[in-house]
């Protein structure tokens, strides 16, 4: 039997010439492999990072829901050479690793964020960054060869916290509800890829992968479904990274149009068409500029509002039940992510919401990470009261400078109007404490912060020889990252 075979025409077959790589693959790969950063501020800068995002990893251990999720995935297996999870005894394969430390890190939204078109926290990279050089590390240790070095892990991180941090700039990924842990993915696998000898080539096709991944769904961000996964979805996008640049090493061939192909391409399918757009080259800006949670443990869009309130708790602690309305003036993006009313379920829900956020300092002076578990809200039905007497207000020259690259402002402001017609100062800061603006203020409670944290997991003895090491440049960066993993492993 035969049968008649219309002839190909050009509308019904697609082109297999396969193109070069997108211009972004090969820009991020280019910039990995041959940048030299020669930023003795960006250095300085990667180093408090590094202390205070493992410091916040080991507050995390404090709390079950977070340490649940931590381990083997297979209870009882045993790596050779495996990468550890500070402030445990866990010793893992470095994809399994990255999780748990990209877990421990973001769990109690603590660490480091980047605000512009699209946010995020770049020091979540550290997961990837960490396990795999720590299990690098032993590895040529264990054939006579030296470990890698902490300067080599600050300059992953600065790179890492460059990649993301530039696309973020001008991409928002939010507003085509899109979640940003994608960027951890990518700048995880162009610095992780390089970490384990690839070559620009290499490094392109790992990223090619790590862009046809695609990107999580922010809802669990946002009401009704805010939720634990926020919390995990960075050590998820981080160890995904070093599983790509391992498959990539192995041999994995890439995906060069992976951005720009019609139709099947990350622009077309999930950007809306929209090319990635930049108005800077890499180098080392965004470490140089970015954001410390020092203080609280909030969301940072609302940093500012929480100082506000700490600092109006003493007029009007013994006044709250003669409030009538509080009026918080802000910025679009604040309204946007963490305004919300109603009744909010679980921890990471509280700490995505600026009326709880601003509530609790108000009442009690403070906010704490354990302000946000159940048994203390619903013993505090105070906090919700205050909230439901919230009014929230957007200033345009806020939203305005928050964008702004000379400013990045994040500005709040808060007065508190009573019954009987009198009313406080209105109360306005605009720079929080971890802005670049105030570093020589902000890095001595980043330290004392950092000091607090290992005292949470380790003897007094071992915390003094941590900080002592920390403090210093020099021998910091010139540590061996196994012997420094070391110091922050529970035997």
């Amino acid at each position: 039997m035969t049968t008649n075979t219309p002839p190909s025409s050009d509308n019904n077959v697609e082109s297999n010439l396969r193109p070069a790589p997108d211009a972004l693959l090969q820009t991020i790969a280019e910039y990995v492999s041959n940048h030299n950063i020669d930023s003795d501020e960006a250095y300085n800068t990667a180093r408090n990072c590094l202390i205070d995002t493992l410091g916040c990893g080991l507050l995390a251990l404090r709390f079950p829901e977070c340490t649940k999720h931590l381990g083997p995935i297979v209870p009882g297996t045993t790596v050779l050479h495996g990468a550890r999870v500070p402030g445990t005894s866990h010793v893992l394969d470095p994809v399994t690793a990255a999780f748990n430390i990209g877990c421990i890190i973001r769990w109690l939204d603590f660490n480091d964020t980047w605000l512009a078109a699209e946010w995020g926290h770049p020091s979540d990279n550290l997961g990837g960054i960490l396990a795999t050089a720590d299990y690098l590390s032993q590895v040529a240790v264990a054939n006579g060869k030296p470990a890698l070095t902490i300067k080599d892990v600050l300059t992953a991180m600065i790179k890492a916290h460059e990649i993301q941090g530039i696309i973020a700039l001008e991409n928002s990924f939010n507003r085509v509800g899109l979640d940003h842990v994608l960027l951890v993915r990518v700048a995880s696998t162009a610095v992780i890829t390089k970490m384990l000898g690839g070559s620009i080539d290499q490094i392109v096709d790992a990223l090619s992968q790590a862009w046809v991944d695609g990107s999580s769904l922010r809802t669990y961000r946002h009401a009704p479904n805010a939720g634990s996964r926020k919390s995990w979805a960075a050590g998820d996008a981080t160890s995904r990274a070093v599983r790509l640049a391992m498959i990539t090493m192995k041999g994995e061939m890439g995906l060069p149009s992976v951005l720009t192909a019609p139709q099947w391409g990350f622009y077309d399918v999930q950007f809306k068409g929209q090319p990635f757009t930049f108005s800077r080259d890499f180098g080392s800006y965004v470490m140089e500029n970015v954001l410390f949670k020092i203080s609280f443990p909030a969301e940072f869009h609302a940093q500012t509002a929480v100082e506000c309130a700490v600092i109006l708790h003493q007029e009007v602690k013994e006044r709250l039940n003669d409030i009538e309305r509080i009026e918080i003036v802000t910025h679009e993006s604040a309204i946007r992510i963490i305004s919300k009313k109603g009744t909010l379920a679980n921890p990471a829900d509280r700490d995505h919401c600026l009326q709880y956020m601003t509530a609790v300092p108000l009442i009690f002076g403070d906010l704490i990470a354990e302000h946000y578990e159940d048994d203390f809200h619903n013993n505090h039905p105070t906090i919700d009261q205050l909230r439901e007497k919230m009014v929230i207000k957007e200033d345009k020259r806020y939203s305005e400078e928050y964008l702004d690259p000379n400013k990045r402002s994040i500005a709040n402001s808060m007065q508190i109007f009573f019954k009987d017609g009198s009313s406080t100062s209105k109360i306005e800061i605009e720079y929080p404490i971890g802005h670049r603006r105030r570093r020589a203020e902000g890095i001595p409670v980043l330290e004392r912060k950092f000091a607090r944290n290992l005292q949470t997991r380790f003897p007094h003895g071992k915390c003094q020889k941590i900080v002592a090491l920390c403090s210093d440049q020099q021998q910091l960066e010139a540590s061996p990252v196994n012997e420094f993993m070391a110091l922050f492993s529970i035997n």
